[in-house]
């Protein structure tokens, strides 16, 4: 596959960008479910990762702080959410990655994971670029629904001048309207002329902002689309949310995929990304 221009970011004992593993997926529930539940999507994950000869970071999130409801369950809290993930990571045999919403949370973050992850709507903030940078941790930074692709360069500054040991970039759509989100292709190749390896969020690109009566509603039938299209024009990696029963997953049920649709997905993925790198030898 003919990889966009990037660095290498490295995460526990993988690789995300350059050319010997084209493809990462970082994958798993929104938020921390129950631990069968969690146990069940991670051998999911990586058993199909596996199989098709994926890397696989393993994501969740302890809490959700940015949910559209205060009635809206947020998830275990910090010190439980992470030690679950500690525990996820051991038992799975694969990095793991969770969002950070303070500064004060990163370093303790930081030593149970190997990825730390800023939303999109908190990508501006330079304290809290700086507190992940310094954990000696990479960062993956979600691209505000608010800015333009090209404007990531200057949340690359903040981290690099912050002393960051490696980034990612990911797409998740901008926002066009009143409850839309819509994803620029061309933009994926100007992000990556930024430096870090390009991630394309397939799941929260397919949501329709404060469309839903205290929740985000979505479109999850389009994922498998949006995922072709972004394999197909070169990221490093992708980032999908999934659960065994969407419409009971404590957030973004309206986006999570169920497990069938994922495996689809990831192998439409593989037979894209052999099909460039056929192309790629023969040009």
């Amino acid at each position: 596959m003919p990889a966009m221009p990037t660095t290498v970011c490295r995460v526990g004992s993988l690789e995300i960008g350059g050319t010997a593993v084209p493809l990462t997926v970082i994958a798993g529930p929104c938020v921390l479910e129950d631990e069968a539940t969690n146990r069940r999507i991670g051998l999911f994950l990586r058993d199909l990762c596996g199989e098709l000869g994926l890397p696989l970071v393993f994501k969740a999130s302890f809490d959700k702080a940015n949910r559209s409801s205060v009635e809206s369950p947020r998830g275990p809290g910090l010190q439980a959410g992470l030690q679950m993930l500690a525990g996820l990571g051991r038992e799975l045999g694969v990095p793991t990655t969770t969002d950070v919403h303070e500064p004060h949370q990163a370093a303790a973050a930081a030593e149970h994971v190997d990825l730390l992850q800023v939303p999109a709507f908190l990508c501006r903030q330079t304290d809290l670029l700086a507190a992940c940078a310094a954990t000696g941790r990479p960062v993956n930074v979600k691209k505000g629904q608010f800015l333009s692709p090209d404007e990531m360069r200057h949340v690359v500054g903040k981290l690099e001048a912050a002393g960051a040991t490696g980034i990612v970039l990911t797409e998740r759509g901008t926002f066009f309207g009143y409850g839309r989100l819509v994803n620029d292709f061309i933009g994926l190749a100007d992000m990556a002329d930024i430096g870090p390896p390009v991630c394309f969020d397939v799941t929260h690109s397919t949501q329709l902002p404060g469309a839903g009566r205290g929740v985000t509603a979505g479109r999850p039938e389009r994922a498998r689309s949006l995922c072709r299209a972004a394999v197909a024009a070169g990221v490093n990696a992708l980032f999908l949310e999934t659960h065994p029963d969407p419409v009971r997953a404590r957030s973004d049920a309206a986006t999570q995929q169920p497990f069938e649709e994922v495996d689809r997905m990831l192998r439409e993925a593989v037979a894209i990304a052999k099909a460039l790198a056929i192309v790629a030898v023969d040009a």
